[in-house]
């Protein structure tokens, strides 16, 4: 019988398909898995040699069980009830039916995907390769995942009877967990992972197994994930470049004065608190992405808080050291530098909680040098927290205490994780993917950089902050004492700029709006386009994203943003403004070290210690 032409070319390619995925040279395929073994030898090495010389000990069982817990309560609500729980069973079993189903269908007749084919959501990058289309045996790994990790996240979604915290914690799991078993991230799963594994011999596990290794061994026993090449970057060269003197030092922090770039500035200077959780210079990546360098630009005298990467010496300093060693002495640092007690101030993320905190505190002391407070995606009330709030109960608190409390602070990349986790799906998994499965460097990219060089967290400030805002909501509560004092944000009765941004997963826009309402003054309320980094770092010459603006934030978020007028680009500009409309007087520039003693250039010597 002879072929009809459809059914030749039908063979063809399935022919050429089988052929990418089939070893060429068996002797070298061989010689390179035996150099990758080898290579995660040294990987197990770097991880083992601190454990046995007692420099990390591992804290791994907290997080398990704990998310062990929180499916565990899950578990019960859908076997609780037999008919429910088979209800659920048949759910999952209809549609592995109907993937395969589909998968039959498209062996037999080599067609594209029927209608009903499972496919990702739009957006997914995770399966754009085509063979996850063409090939039957990849299509339906990815339709029989796709279905799996749908239902369990409708496991959770659907089940009545659980608090929202556990409900919170469940979801979060589900997608760390889904996120994790995807069969994009496994060489034999990933049909580009295949093929490049084939078409060189496994030489891309042997440069991955060695990065593997080598990143091990950066994070002194823990993964350091590789998320870009460092090595074009350093501080004070291209990036956290802007020109200055350190004008203050104390335990905790250096204060930057920067050098002016106007005739005249704004009588009042300008303060900046930014988070100790990373470094400040994000918002001093470049020329181009500065917001230092164009706030000078618009004629502002600028100080910057550079805190201090903490070690076993400042286990001790809560929040009330680095109110007083931080924020309140950079502004007597200020006042020496330029005669002026009038100062506009800005916090950013835990920065703008600190200074929240502080105000109230110095409104009681009677301490009124800032006139004016702005905040960069900054949580005051933790109700509605976003994910980091699924790593904070009792438990998981007392947890981190007790590990921090061993050496005086919380490593760094202990924050680095849990802030990557929220984003596994980005800032994870195609990590894992390009470094140790696919052998590849990954590209420069200031942004990773400054996320990479990550900070400590001292012992007393962390446990302060996780137990007062995400753990008990002290501070909108009423209830937060500092320096013998309870505070109250209703003292707080200069105006507010408080900026959110649209996609937070950090600040939610929405847990942003809601605190407004507990300062006492007028707040303007501003939402950017984007999420906690991109949407403030947004110079207006990029022209991108959008902002929103309306009225007071007072009821319903939503109705708020319904109402609110978007405008194009960059909130810079409308800040500026705000800014001026409290005080646009005009001085001589003002140079560094013309009225006391400089300590070094900008950047100093703190945001130069790594961990």
């Amino acid at each position: 019988m002879s072929k009809t032409p459809d059914s030749s070319k039908a063979e063809d390619d399935q022919s050429s398909t089988v052929e990418q995925y089939l070893v060429k040279d068996p002797e070298r395929f061989a010689l390179n898995m035996a150099r990758m073994v080898e290579q995660a030898g040294k990987a197990a090495s770097a991880w083992a040699e601190p454990r046995e010389k007692g420099e990390v000990r591992d804290h791994v069982a907290e997080p398990v069980v704990d998310m062990v817990k929180t499916f565990s309560k899950l578990s019960e609500y859908w076997l609780a009830d037999p008919q429910r729980a088979l209800e659920a069973q048949t759910r999952l079993f209809a549609g592995y039916m109907t993937v395969w189903g589909n998968a039959i269908q498209k062996v037999s007749s080599n067609a594209e995907a029927p209608d009903d084919a499972v496919k990702p959501e739009r957006g997914d990058k995770r399966f754009q390769d085509p063979e996850w289309g063409r090939n039957a045996f990849f299509d339906f790994l990815k339709q029989a995942y796709l279905v799996t990790s749908r239902w369990a996240a409708d496991l959770v979604e659907h089940a009545e009877g659980l608090d929202d915290h556990t409900r919170h914690k469940a979801s979060f799991y589900v997608k760390q967990v889904s996120n994790a078993i995807s069969p994009s991230n496994f060489i034999l799963t990933n049909p580009e992972l295949f093929r490049e594994t084939v078409a060189s011999n496994g030489e891309n596990l042997v440069r991955g197994m060695k990065m593997l290794a080598e990143d091990i061994a950066a994070g002194k026993g823990d993964l350091k994930l590789r998320q870009a090449d460092y090595s074009p970057f350093e501080i004070g060269k291209n990036v956290a470049m802007s020109p200055g003197k350190v004008v203050g030092r104390s335990d905790v922090a250096e204060i930057i004065q920067y050098d002016p770039m106007t005739e005249t500035v704004l009588k009042r200077p300008l303060l900046i608190c930014p988070p100790w959780i990373n470094k400040y210079y994000i918002l001093d990546l470049n020329p181009q992405k500065s917001f230092i360098r164009w706030a000078i630009e618009q004629g502002h005298t600028v100080f910057v808080i550079s805190w201090i990467n903490p070690d076993e010496r400042h286990g001790a300093k809560g929040w009330e050291a680095y109110i007083r060693e931080g924020l309140q002495y950079g502004l007597d640092t200020v006042e020496k530098a330029t005669g002026e007690k009038e100062v506009n101030a800005i916090g950013y993320c835990v920065g703008g909680t600190l200074l929240a905190a502080a105000l109230a505190l110095l409104a009681q002391e009677g301490d009124n040098r800032i006139k004016s407070a702005t905040f960069f995606t900054t949580q005051v009330d933790f109700t509605h927290a976003g994910d980091l709030k699924v790593f904070v109960d009792e438990d998981q608190v007392a947890a981190v205490e007790k590990s921090m409390n061993e050496k005086g602070y919380l490593d760094g990349t202990k924050m680095a994780t849990a802030f990557n986790m929220l984003r596994s799906g980005d800032l994870i998994w195609p990590y894992v993917i390009n470094n140790y499965m696919r052998g590849k460097d990954p590209l420069p990219f200031d942004l990773l950089y400054w996320n990479a060089d990550s900070t400590r967290m001292a012992a007393a400030n962390h446990s302060f902050y996780l137990r007062n805002c995400y753990l008990e909501n002290n501070l909108t509560r009423g209830v937060m004492e500092l320096a013998g004092r309870i505070v109250s944000l209703a003292d707080v009765t200069i105006p507010v700029y408080n900026l959110a941004s649209k996609e937070d997963h950090i600040a939610p826009a929405l847990s942003v709006f809601l605190g407004s309402q507990y300062f006492g003054g007028d707040v303007e309320y501003v939402m950017a386009g984007s999420g906690h980094i991109a949407g403030v770092v947004n110079p207006p010459a990029a022209k991108k994203y959008q902002y929103w603006t309306g009225g007071k934030p007072v009821g319903d978020f939503g109705q708020w943003f319904t109402a609110a007028v978007e405008h194009p680009g960059s909130w810079w500009t409308h800040w500026q403004h705000w800014i001026e409309t409290q005080d646009d007087a005009l001085v001589p520039a003002r140079k560094p070290g013309k009225h006391m003693k400089t300590l070094g250039d900008a950047p100093g010597t703190y945001v130069k210690v790594r961990v």
